[in-house]
């Protein structure tokens, strides 16, 4: 078939081939939200009968959807790249062989039927997420300024996952409006707070959904739809990288594909690799089957990366049987401080990495005859970010060694007390889980905690917080008007002002968002302790997950408030005023001069 021979002119052949390609896209669409609504309600609801015919209907659907894919293929999209190709044809392979198995026609394989669920499954859900990824990247084409389009991408998931968790199969005896708002806020913004039980109150369906919640927040959703739009679409267009391009931190525009296809590849890869150790390390016994075995250890270790901080068990790894699963807790540390130190330098150490294993393998090889030097590759924000992350470990370490003494650590000793300890200086970092019983930390340590969950992980990496960067830069500036410099310095790089100026409105902010949210929290729970409402706080805008134990004590009002507060932490108090506030153009002026008295 060809349109050339529709119309001799050529203005309405190219009308003409439009109308089919919107035609194509309308359909594609509404069968692609059609079938994906009516996989919700069959999923959610105890009734399997509330659409007797949901075999059927899925056969009709996967069937349109697969001569769609095919008729877009062969006339819409033949010019389009082989690995595209291969993609399209195996989708369509899988959705006509789909549609096959829903019509029964191929009940002789009888291999087929106990895996028909986990398929359909599957390929709605890849089906959806590719509509959602084509569809967000039309996004940047409106008028919407970017902070805004992040702001709202968080929004959409949180009330996606809301209404998924009220669905009657995603837990035990029902939950409310408000707990199901809580905890999906909570997980889509990796906090970790929680105002139900986890482990008993949801059920394998609920803890999923809170699982995929919390991966979608770590790695943000607009890094997940614009990866698979991307490549969806076909075409990468200058408009879409560059509205990419501050959102991954790559300054390379060029690089914004390769650079996603690392930070997804990376995440699911280490993601993957600590799910592996869990499952081998920890006791079976613990378990009831290999199943819940393989659960715990990949939700744990999703949870991990993502500095969610969620856990299936009823008190989290203190869990009697948990608590002394010392391999496991060593293994969640590192996935927190990796997912926790930021892509950016995740990748500069990879970069590294490589340079040196090429040169010794050039060496060996005897390809080369000498050395070649490694150019610079860490910049200022990956020395930044390493040195203070070091440093806050360290400190965190021989502070919650030396006052948890007597208390938490008292009867540990050896392996068990020194990971213990490790892991009490790692979890404030946004992390969320608790080795120890959190009621019993002496006072001195919830001060420092309170430090260290204000400072949070680094910037570009799963977790919240203030970010580690900002408070080096705010304690170096404070240094160098001590010192007389007019300006700061560190690793022989001067930090330019305007990151000065964000720096300390950053923190400005904090402590205006973090004041308020104690205010409010006591103002609708004036029973509670003044200090456990602080804890609350702090690891609410944190996005932290840990707890004095006045979590499922919150009233409506004072759970609406941590909630506000998780997500303006995640998303970030400067973000959220750079949205709402014009930006000005240009200052063609400038006004005399004067100081102010500060001190």
């Amino acid at each position: 078939m060809s349109y050339s021979g529709l119309f001799k002119n050529p203005d309405k052949q190219i009308l003409a081939l439009q109308w089919v390609r919107k035609t194509n896209s309308f359909v594609r669409v509404i069968f692609t939200l059609l079938i994906f609504l009516v996989w919700i309600v069959d999923l959610g609801f105890p009734n399997q009968e509330i659409f007797p015919i949901h075999s059927l209907l899925y056969g009709i659907v996967l069937f349109v959807l697969g001569q769609n894919y095919l008729y877009r293929l062969l006339f819409i999209y033949k010019d389009a790249s082989l690995g595209r190709k291969q993609f399209e044809g195996f989708l369509i392979v899988f959705l006509h062989f789909s549609a096959a198995i829903q019509f029964s026609w191929l009940e002789s394989w009888t291999f087929l039927q106990a895996y028909e669920a986990i398929l359909t499954n599957i390929l709605i859900c890849l089906l959806f997420f590719i509509e959602l990824s084509r569809m967000s990247l039309g996004i940047n084409k409106m008028a919407i300024h970017p902070a805004m389009i992040f702001i709202l991408s968080f929004l959409m998931v949180i009330l996606v996952g809301t209404l998924l968790l009220m669905l009657p199969n995603s837990t035990v005896d029902g939950i409310s409006w408000i707990d199901a708002f809580f905890t999906s806020t909570s997980a889509v913004c990796v906090t970790g707070l929680i105002v139900v039980d986890t482990a008993t109150v949801f059920t394998s369906m609920g803890k999923t959904i809170i699982m995929i919640l919390f991966q979608i927040g770590g790695l943000g959703m607009m890094t997940f739809t614009s990866f698979f739009g991307f490549f969806f679409k076909g075409s990468q267009s200058l408009q879409s990288q560059l509205f990419l391009k501050d959102y991954i931190n790559e300054d390379n525009i060029s690089k914004i594909g390769s650079t996603l296809i690392k930070i997804i590849l990376f995440t699911l890869g280490f993601e993957l690799l600590i799910a592996c150790g869990i499952f081998f390390i920890v006791d079976g016994d613990l378990f009831s089957s290999v199943a819940d075995r393989l659960f715990f250890a990949l939700f744990h270790s999703i949870s991990a990366f993502c500095n969610a901080g969620f856990s299936t068990l009823t008190n989290g790894l203190y869990e009697v049987g948990f608590r002394t699963e010392y391999h496991v807790h060593l293994m969640l540390a590192i996935s927190i401080i990796v997912g926790g130190i930021g892509f950016p330098v995740i990748v500069s150490y990879a970069q590294v990495a490589k340079r040196i294993c090429s040169n010794w393998y050039n060496l060996v090889t005897k390809k080369d005859s000498f050395y070649h030097h490694t150019p610079r590759i860490f910049n200022i924000n990956t020395s930044l970010t390493t040195v203070t992350t070091f440093i806050l470990l360290v400190v965190g370490f021989l502070t919650f060694w030396t006052f948890e003494e007597r208390h938490t650590l008292a009867g540990l000793e050896g392996y068990g007390k020194i990971v213990t300890a490790f892991f009490g200086s790692v979890t404030p970092r946004t992390a969320g889980f608790n080795t120890v019983d959190m009621t019993q930390l002496a006072v001195p340590t919830v001060l420092i905690y309170l430090i260290l969950m204000w400072i949070g992980a680094s910037p570009g990496s799963t977790g919240g917080g203030l970010k580690t960067t900002t408070f080096a830069v705010a304690v170096l500036n404070a240094i160098s008007i001590a010192k007389g410099k007019d300006r700061v310095e560190v690793f022989n790089r001067q930090i330019d002002p305007e990151t000065v100026r964000k720096s300390f409105a950053v923190m400005l902010l904090s402590f205006i968002v973090i004041g308020l949210g104690v205010f409010l929290v006591l103002f609708f729970n004036p029973e509670l302790n003044v200090l456990d409402v602080a804890f609350e706080v702090f690891s609410a805008f944190s996005t932290v997950g840990l707890s004095l134990g006045i979590t499922a004590k919150l009233t409506t009002g004072s759970k609406l408030v941590i909630s506000l507060i998780m997500f303006l932490g995640r998303v970030g108090t400067l973000t959220v005023l750079v949205a709402f506030i014009k930006k000005t153009r240009s200052l063609r002026y400038k006004y005399p001069q004067e100081g102010v008295f500060i001190s």
